[in-house]
């Protein structure tokens, strides 16, 4: 009689007969969906493939002289790595998906995000902006914002994209959109967004913005800022780079105002009735002057665009977007600053501010005269953001 304990298969070899299987699994459930695809996203998976074969390989040629107990954390580990390898790749593909919706129809975001030559940056910063606000963007320039070459090497060198966002207006071609291209033309700070430009739309463009600067860069965060408003680059940058290793970070100065009812005041609530009985406040959220959103947020938010709900209010939407989320809110006040003497003294004191501008005002009031005097007294410097380690 044949001896039976000679058709048993070790304990050794179960391991790898289970992550074999899985793999298997993966690429014929791969393939099925692959020719709807482009071939772009093909060469990617098969680059992951043959990453995974190494593990696969590696794991198979010691499996004889390791531990059970190492052979098992090898496996888990695999098991991880293919996990999180997959949890990218499908993350890729619903940016491309996402971006194409938008307007992006040459397919070059699709190549890039899919062969990994999306420009990796550690922040996108988007200034919002009107036709009508020329004078606003030119004393930007003048103050915090760098320009020409300087504003390339920031980018080359620390990794902080800036842009002045703007959408088109309603008639095609018209001499407000031809206005922009020529002010873009002399300056190259501009980020064209598939909007039309309205007051009552700037929930939908805070959708278009991220969706559009997450296509076309890999940032680690996305700041949005009024063009009345004043920043220290290089505070800004350290103070994201403080939660830099959190997934899901939503990042400005925190509030929860009253819902406005009556139709006569500037920021009335036609919704008011879904946040409860009359009186009421709205869900914590950050104000709309500046704020910054990680990654993740960024991604979730050009993915889920054409359902995410729009509120009269473009800062209150934007925190709607994140209710039920696993969402760490940040409030942190150096992003709300007064004017001086506000900022001034925060800054005497050593806590420079990232961002200044009136309450009353939304903004920095009559920001065009009054911004080169906020940046000489409460600006960290324009040597600043170049030393800033983050």
């Amino acid at each position: 009689m044949r001896n039976r304990s000679t058709e048993k298969i070790s304990a050794k070899w179960i391991p790898i007969f289970c992550i074999f299987s899985f793999f298997l699994g993966v690429l014929i459930t791969g393939r099925t969906w692959l020719p709807s695809e482009s071939n772009i996203q093909l060469m990617s998976l098969r680059r992951r493939e043959q990453e995974l074969q190494v593990v696969t390989d590696e794991l198979t040629t010691k499996t004889n002289s390791a531990p059970d107990n190492d052979l098992m954390e090898r496996t888990h580990e695999a098991l991880q790595s293919l996990d999180k390898q997959i949890s990218v790749l499908n993350m890729e593909l619903s940016v491309t998906r996402s971006s194409r919706e938008i307007g992006i129809s040459d397919g070059s975001a699709a190549i890039s995000l899919l062969s990994n030559e999306r420009k990796k940056v550690f922040m996108v910063i988007g200034i919002n902006t009107a036709f009508s606000s020329r004078k606003r963007r030119d004393s930007v320039r003048e103050t915090w914002m760098p320009q020409g070459e300087k504003l390339v090497q920031l980018e080359r060198e620390k990794g902080i994209v800036i842009r002045f966002m703007i959408g088109h207006s309603a008639t095609s071609n018209s001499i407000l959109d031809r206005a922009i291209d020529s002010e873009d033309a002399q300056h190259h700070d501009f980020l064209r967004l598939e909007h039309v430009e309205g007051y009552h739309e700037l929930s939908a463009k805070t959708k278009i913005f991220f969706a559009t600067a997450v296509a076309k860069w890999d940032a680690n965060f996305y700041v949005k800022v009024d063009d009345d408003v004043h920043v220290n680059l290089g505070m800004l940058a350290t103070t994201l780079a403080r939660h830099r290793s959190k997934p899901r970070v939503y990042i400005g100065c925190m509030k929860s105002g009253p819902v406005l009812s009556r139709r006569d005041v500037k920021y009335h609530e036609p919704e008011y009735w879904k946040f409860g009985e009359e009186g009421n406040k709205y869900f914590r959220h950050a104000t709309g002057q500046i704020y910054a959103i990680s990654k993740d947020l960024a991604i979730y938010i050009s993915i889920n665009q054409p359902i995410l709900h729009k509120y009269a209010n473009e800062d209150v939407s934007l925190g709607s977007w994140f209710i039920g989320l696993e969402v760490e809110q940040i409030d942190d006040h150096s992003m709300c600053c007064g004017t001086p003497p506000d900022c001034e003294w925060k800054a005497t004191a050593g806590n420079v501010c990232v961002a200044s501008f009136d309450w009353s005002c939304s903004g920095i009031c009559k920001s065009v005269e009054k911004i080169k005097y906020v940046h000489s007294k409460c600006g960290e410097g324009d040597g600043a953001v170049w030393s800033a380690l983050f």
